[in-house]
């Protein structure tokens, strides 16, 4: 086990797959001890037994972050826990099963899901942690964004490219909020990464391809490629970086 998040106490959500997974592993080989909030509770389970067997701490718990009560009860559950929280990871979002498409022809269902586990779940999440982080006046907020509204992906993914944008925006807002109380709030935007949800679309070797063309670095992205931002971000080596949008795509995107 690492050092750097040492009895730290960290909220990662959506980590029974993907990048969540991917972040919530690490955090704990850093010495954090974790909450993992997931729509499934079956794989935050499975997440948090992994853990769990390599002699770290974590606990599993089904939440559907679109639901303001059920963020309540994060909050109440991490308090009972742990007696608090110092990091705040939101991962949880739409992205299995959505395939690109024309900018008309999202249905308007498709186009309000988007937004309502992308952008109202993670404010929901910040609202209901912050009073915590702020009673310690200390602690990290990092939100999962995407690189995908500064690439060409963009065209055919429109509503995910607007809910990522947004949820950028609630980091810039929250970072000028809860600076006067010592917390730090930073966007993480991967690039197109080998997880399960990208895996499975149906020509997901072509769009890696094209993604790897636009790359500096020519190889396809994987989950543990976003894993040392993530701890950085968390660490006290972060301390004076708020407000930011991290991208971490190889390269495809710039600026």
């Amino acid at each position: 086990m690492g050092e750097v998040l040492k009895d730290k106490i960290a909220i990662v959500t959506g980590a029974g797959r993907g990048l969540g997974k991917a972040f919530a592993l690490k955090y704990a080989e850093e010495g954090a001890k974790l909450l993992l909030p997931d729509i499934s509770l079956e794989r935050a389970e499975r997440t948090a037994e992994e853990i769990r067997g390599k002699g770290g701490q974590a606990v599993a718990m089904e939440t559907d972050i679109r639901d303001e009560q059920a963020t309540a009860a994060v909050t109440a559950k991490v308090r009972d826990l742990y007696g608090g929280v110092d990091i705040l990871l939101n991962n949880a979002a739409l992205s299995y099963g959505i395939e690109p498409r024309p900018w008309t022809d999202w249905s308007v269902e498709l186009w309000d899901t988007f937004f309502d586990i992308n952008v109202r779940g993670t404010w929901l999440m910040c609202r209901a942690v912050a009073p915590l982080l702020v009673e310690r006046a200390r602690g990290k907020i990092i939100n999962i964004a995407s690189d995908v509204p500064r690439v060409p992906a963009s065209e055919t993914l429109l509503p995910y490219a607007c809910s990522k944008t947004a949820v950028h925006q609630i980091t810039q807002v929250l970072a000028r909020a809860l600076g006067p109380a010592g917390i730090c709030v930073n966007s993480i935007a991967p690039g197109l990464t080998a997880t399960e949800a990208n895996l499975i679309q149906p020509d997901h070797e072509r769009l890696f391809a094209a993604t790897i063309a636009l790359q500096c670095i020519k190889r396809r992205e994987e989950p543990e490629d976003l894993v040392g931002t993530a701890v950085f971000l968390a660490s006290e080596a972060a301390d004076m970086v708020t407000g930011q949008l991290l991208i971490v795509d190889g390269g495809a995107a710039f600026g």
